[in-house]
């Protein structure tokens, strides 16, 4: 049932009623499964940090409509919110709930999110402080398990699905999604999104054809503009490499036609190439970028000092030009809800 510590430790008062008519469907239509097989019945784990069941020892059908589902999906239908974390989710900033209805949604899966392998080919400070990489062992293999539990799944439905990959790690650089992709069913109502840092995307994407033809949405995070930001801030990245990559995808995109996003985590040391991140997503065509402000994943020794930036001038400075191509656009190439209010 609810855990109350979860939320005291994400600082979600419980007891809140934010009175919001409008229903958000994700809790009905979104589950994140992490890699120890908790589920989630939302985009991320710290705006809804309730898991209502576990894919190692219930079917998605059974976690769906499990008792503590109910809960969470009854504190959005009466318009509290109150299990949200109105702090975080770029949603409720936002202020702006695109895609949202004024009914209440049909509980059916539409949307995985697979967070079942951190692996990746980079060691970003803000995210970790040494290389991760599965590839032998127990816990790889309950992984792999993993991997298999949700393609048995989708193999038996029919209706459209969204399977999104790279919450946690890199879909290219990681040994369980490779397994994930090349082991997909091939079916027209499933269709896929990536979050990558690039770099392997021109290497490894045609292995995986079928997800690249099914491709509706590909993000890549790359927290720099130039090449001496973004190689100390993606520890194992090559500027060359990212935007040979870049110019790849750009092309691809021709093709297959998916939505294509840069995501930036703003932080101390990049800041400052906001307006420079913007203009590269201009140069290879991208549909959306996305400026999101870091958080605090227990990594950084001294996080405080990220946080002290965001209330300096120099800091306001940037954000003021930022705002000004927001209001100038007017067309939401720039998302930047948890830096503006």
């Amino acid at each position: 049932m609810i855990n109350q510590r979860l939320f005291d430790w994400y600082g979600i008062d419980i007891k809140k009623n934010l009175k919001i008519k409008t229903v958000c469907p994700r809790p009905f239509d979104t589950v994140l499964i992490d890699k120890q097989g908790s589920c989630y019945i939302c985009e991320c784990t710290s705006w809804l940090p309730q898991s209502v069941g576990n894919l190692n020892k219930q079917s998605l059908s059974t976690i769906l409509n499990s008792q503590t589902a109910k809960i969470l999906q009854d504190s959005i239908l009466d318009g509290s919110y109150r299990y949200c974390n109105n702090k975080q989710c770029s949603f409720l900033l936002d202020q702006r709930p695109v895609g949202w209805t004024k009914t209440q949604p049909v509980a059916q899966i539409k949307n995985i999110r697979l967070a079942i392998d951190n692996s990746c080919n980079l060691r970003c400070p803000s995210c970790r402080k040494e290389l991760i990489f599965k590839k032998a062992g127990k816990e790889f293999e309950r992984r792999i398990a993993l991997a298999d539990g949700v393609n048995e799944w989708l193999s038996t439905v029919d209706h459209p699905v969204k399977v999104h990959i790279g919450s946690d790690g890199d879909p290219f650089a990681s040994r369980v999604y490779q397994h994930f992709m090349t082991s997909a069913p091939i079916k027209s109502n499933i269709k896929y999104s990536l979050l990558t840092n690039g770099l392997l995307f021109k290497d490894f994407s045609s292995n995986v054809v079928q997800v690249i033809e099914n491709l509706s949405e590909l993000g890549v995070s790359i927290d720099g503009a130039s090449k001496k930001t973004y190689e100390n801030l993606r520890l194992g990245g090559s500027w060359q490499k990212i935007t040979e990559n870049l110019k790849y995808i750009q092309n691809l995109k021709k093709k297959h036609n998916f939505i294509f996003r840069l995501h930036f985590v703003v932080q101390k040391e990049n800041y400052h190439e906001m307006e420079k991140i913007i203009e590269l997503g201009k140069l290879y065509n991208v549909d959306h970028v996305w400026l999101n402000k870091i958080e605090d994943w227990n990594v950084l020794d001294n996080f405080q000092a990220q946080e002290k930036i965001f209330q300096s001038q120099d800091y306001k400075t940037y954000l003021e030009k930022i705002k000004k191509i927001i209001n100038s656009r007017q067309d939401r190439f720039v998302e930047c809800p948890t830096l503006i209010d």
